[in-house]
């Protein structure tokens, strides 16, 4: 089962065609999955963004690939990772982050000396981290998919600008997982939110490659 669930999309990248920022989106949202226990995920449906016991002190990371969400939580099996939701984003928050972003690890073609690049991250409330991305059986593609870590500012906007909708979509990766380990791929695929390459705008793009 390593036949990657975005088969047979147009071609087109960020960074290369290792990085890209594949994504469910429309004119206006864009969006990205978090998984929490119950104590968090409860309140955040019920305000429609995300109130206390969630800690806008911590870095918080977000993810627009839902295939890569099923992997970091165990299609919502793992602890504290129970509820899987779906946060609707607005495009221009996406990017307000993305354009504000530093990668999480240094690179040399970026950053003259180890030093520099300590400095953007001090400086930077967002963090910008490429992981292979997943298949239906969770198994690493070629690929690499983003995830955004926001501290500082950016929750901030996050939480009280950026979110136009949650939804709880546990059911759905429960609904996922059951056809793949019946092994009905075509089912399980058919299942999956509709994921494109997202046009990033140029100077975006470069930075967070």
């Amino acid at each position: 089962m390593t036949q990657d669930a975005t088969e047979g999309m147009a071609t087109g990248v960020a960074g290369g065609a290792a990085r890209q920022i594949r994504a469910r989106f429309d004119e206006t949202t864009v969006t990205v999955y978090q998984a929490y226990a119950d104590r968090i995920a409860g309140p955040a449906l019920a305000a429609g963004t995300f109130v206390d016991p969630f800690k806008r002190g911590r870095m918080t990371w977000i993810k627009p690939s839902f295939l890569w969400m099923m992997y970091r939580c165990g299609w919502g099996a793992k602890t504290d990772q129970e509820r899987v939701l779906a946060v609707d984003i607005t495009r221009e928050g996406f990017e307000w982050a993305l354009s504000r972003a530093c990668l999480s690890h240094f690179d040399n073609r970026r950053f003259a000396v180890k030093q520099d690049w300590q400095e953007a991250v001090r400086s930077s409330p967002v963090r910008v981290q490429w992981d292979p991305d997943r298949d239906l059986s969770l198994s690493p593609l070629p690929h690499r998919a983003i995830q955004i870590g926001l501290s500082g500012p950016a929750v901030e906007r996050y939480v009280d600008g950026w979110i136009t909708g949650i939804r709880d979509v546990t059911p759905l990766a429960h609904e996922v997982h059951a056809a793949v380990q019946a092994d009905d791929l075509t089912a399980a695929r058919s299942l999956l939110p509709a994921e494109h390459l997202y046009p990033l705008p140029a100077a975006i793009a470069e930075r967070v490659a």
